[in-house]
């Protein structure tokens, strides 16, 4: 059977299962529902006959007065809960579903039923601020509750509120379920990663997304490599622990920031960073073509850095100079 079939069925049994508590609560109610209700009825009475003749606000209004008891138990609070759900109230209904679920747990499933079915339905309506709304509230009832089918666009408003943090466990559940095939989702996993600072992970992401997409839409995943590969250059030349591995990869890093082109603020540095690593690596030769490109990529000879790199050039030319007299390698 196709996922997206089994993802429907377990949808479908999901909303049943919870349906079924109701159905026990209401389903004695449907063929009352002809009859008058005597004078002393309860509100709980009288908010199930109008909830079985379909008129949800009299419903509510019965439950509600009813919930107003201090015993008040769960079955009562459950039922507002489940009229502010028809109602497509997220807030109400989970407000009355957490105290239902305080009182007895056994209402937890229906509450996760009914609270998800609400995320789906503000799905569907493109409202994702109260598909969160009834998807954190589900979570705060059942954490480990399933997000088939919702975990994307969940994540994508996570990203666009700027809440990187949260948006990339959702974003891992949805590539576990084959969002890996859009490319703009690597796209956007890639930018959530680097705003945490992650650009090691970023890049993972970014490289996939280029190789996915023609060569007219790479501009802006260019200028994010680029940066991001400058980063992990400075970090890795950086460390406290330098191997001739460790400036091997700065060095990788920093030649596809160059390669990128992009960020063009950034080609100076580049080149600078590039200089120092293989100065590092004892590639001197290597280390003063990378100085002299500096002037170049920034544009100005009389810059800070132009000058700095004009100053490591004639540094190192002048100690290469001295080795190779004394037959000596390195810088």
């Amino acid at each position: 059977m196709h996922t997206e079939g089994m993802r429907h069925i377990g949808r479908a049994s999901r909303h049943l299962r919870g349906l079924a508590l109701f159905g026990a609560l209401f389903g004695a109610l449907i063929g009352a529902a002809c009859v008058q209700a005597p004078a002393d009825d309860t509100a709980v009475q009288r908010g199930d006959l109008a909830f079985a003749e379909g008129d949800l606000e009299e419903a509510l209004a019965e439950y509600r007065l009813a919930a107003r008891d201090e015993r008040a138990d769960g079955p009562v609070l459950a039922r507002v809960a489940h009229a502010y759900t028809r109602e497509g109230e997220v807030d109400d209904a989970a407000e009355f579903y957490r105290r239902a679920v305080e009182l007895d747990p056994a209402w937890s499933s229906q509450a996760v039923s009914d609270l998800m079915l609400l995320a789906e339905q503000a799905q569907a309506s493109g409202d994702r601020f109260r598909m969160a709304s009834a998807v954190d509230a589900a979570r705060g009832i059942e954490p480990g509750v399933g997000l088939e089918g919702i975990a994307l666009p969940l994540a994508r408003h996570h990203f666009q509120n700027g809440e990187y943090g949260q948006a990339l466990p959702l974003y891992q559940r949805a590539l576990a379920a084959g969002a890996d095939s859009l490319p703009d989702v690597m796209f956007e996993v890639g930018q959530a990663h680097e705003e945490i600072g992650d650009c090691e992970r970023a890049l993972i992401f970014f490289e996939q997304f280029r190789e996915s997409v023609p060569a007219r839409e790479r501009d802006e995943v260019d200028w994010y490599i680029g940066s991001c590969s400058f980063q992990v250059a400075e970090g890795l030349h950086g460390s406290d622990r330098l191997t001739d591995r460790v400036l091997l990869d700065a060095l990788s890093a920093v030649d596809r920031t160059i390669e990128m082109g992009e960020p063009l603020n950034l080609q100076g540095r580049a080149w600078f960073e590039r200089g120092q690593i293989l100065a590092d690596l004892g590639r001197c030769d290597d280390a003063i073509d990378s100085f002299r490109q500096v002037r170049a990529a920034e544009g100005n000879v009389q810059s800070a850095l132009a000058t700095r790199a004009q100053e490591r050039l004639d540094d190192l030319r002048f100690r290469s100079d001295v080795r190779r007299r004394l037959n000596q390698q390195g810088c």
